[in-house]
């Protein structure tokens, strides 16, 4: 697996190399200081994870994101942030986002995040502050009415989704067939306006459709 990190803070990627070059798994593509040069590392490297700072002097991280990501859906991309607000984590998973890290997450704990944000589960923090004043956009009020169609059984599913389950494990815990999971899963999909897992899982985290259980970030 190659990572590309991309942040402009030295003292913190000097803290974070060690950390990701002693995963034997990861292999340290390199450092970008600025958007230009992250989207130049990523075409040329192609990485299988970019660890990206939302804050850069040329770029902010999120049109960052939204141009690999549309070059390259399939690419693993986590925040990586000093911020730690609802907003931002829902603008950074409304692009596509696999998770958000803040800087504050302590070193020991780096290394499991990335995994798991590589198993397809969603990686988000416990603790955000929420703005004082929060009105719905129409994009809000759309997705309250596409999730108030979910039955309790697909928000049980949706809820393991985000955990990066798959259907095996769905059906073990549920204590029902494979078969009735991928009818739950086709119809999530189906009612949320999504075409895959993944940004069904997105979806759920964005808009707080369902509780992220244990595997949120500490």
């Amino acid at each position: 697996m190659k990572v590309l990190v991309v942040d402009d803070h030295a003292l913190f990627t000097d803290a974070i190399l060690p950390v990701l070059e002693s995963m034997e798994e990861m292999e340290v593509l390199g450092v970008a200081r600025s958007g230009r040069e992250a989207l130049e590392l990523a075409r040329s490297g192609r990485p299988d994870l970019v660890m990206l700072d939302l804050g850069l002097p040329d770029m902010t991280g999120i049109e960052i994101g939204r141009e690999l990501l549309e070059e390259r859906p399939d690419l693993t991309i986590l925040a990586l942030t000093g911020r730690r607000d609802a907003l931002a984590v829902r603008e950074a998973m409304a692009v596509g986002f696999a998770g958000y890290l803040t800087k504050d997450t302590p070193l020991p704990s780096f290394a499991e995040h990335i995994r798991s944000a590589l198993r397809g589960e969603t990686v988000v923090p416990t603790r955000l502050e929420t703005p004082r004043v929060e009105t719905r956009t129409p994009e809000e009020e759309s997705a309250t009415l596409l999730a108030g169609q979910l039955t309790p059984r697909e928000r049980q599913v949706l809820s393991l989704l985000v955990e990066g389950s798959d259907n095996a494990e769905i059906a073990r815990r549920l204590s029902v067939s494979a078969n009735t999971v991928r009818t739950h899963v086709q119809s999530i999909l189906t009612k949320l306006g999504v075409r895959s897992r993944l940004q069904a899982a997105a979806f759920a985290v964005r808009h707080q459709v369902v509780e992220v259980g244990s595997r949120r970030v500490p």
